[in-house]
């Protein structure tokens, strides 16, 4: 679908216009559930903040959880740490009009706060959830930015960490078990 296509499908839905850099397509989930690509902008933004939580949310969890989430944790930790690097080198280097948000939007905020407040087996089942919404939701952005985003070196690593990503989703899956 073309980009007039879907401003049309958001008003028409009674959406406000954008309030900050990121398309409504993108906050509002439309892009991912009709398949179309963010833009760099928004791909930038979504990936780094869900960078920022998986990180902020894994150090919780390596000091709440109990030992298959603090191990689980740790690794979620690691990566997107490392991925955080990454993205950050990349958009310096070939996406020069894009940034970084500095902080985690009001969602990913308030699901941390509502981490925060739990502890024990409460605790692991909302980190085990959170983590299956934020890989599944990575792994839609991911997907439809290395299939057509418009920055050829962030599309390529979009499709390097589409595995890293898929694997991320089955340990969360396997914590349930």
């Amino acid at each position: 679908m073309n980009k007039l296509l879907i401003a049309a499908i958001a008003l028409a839905m009674g959406m406000a216009p954008p309030v900050s850099a990121q398309s409504v397509g993108e906050r509002t989930g439309l892009n991912a559930l009709v398949g179309v690509s963010s833009s760099t902008d928004d791909f930038v933004r979504e990936a780094a903040i869900g960078d920022m939580f998986e990180t902020v949310s894994s150090e919780l969890a390596a000091i709440r959880g109990d030992v298959p989430i603090r191990a689980f944790a740790a690794r979620m930790n690691e990566a997107h740490q490392k991925s955080s690097a990454e993205l950050t080198l990349l958009v310096r280097r070939h996406a020069g009009g894009t940034t970084i948000p500095p902080t985690m939007d009001g969602s990913r905020q308030a699901m941390l706060a509502r981490l925060r407040g739990l502890m024990g087996d409460e605790f692991n089942r909302q980190y085990r959830e959170d983590q299956l919404t934020a890989h599944r939701d990575a792994i839609s952005l991911f997907q439809r930015y290395a299939e057509s985003g418009d920055n050829p070196q962030l599309r390529a690593w979009a499709r390097n960490l589409l595995p890293v990503l898929r694997e991320h989703l089955r340990m969360a899956e396997a914590l349930g078990h």
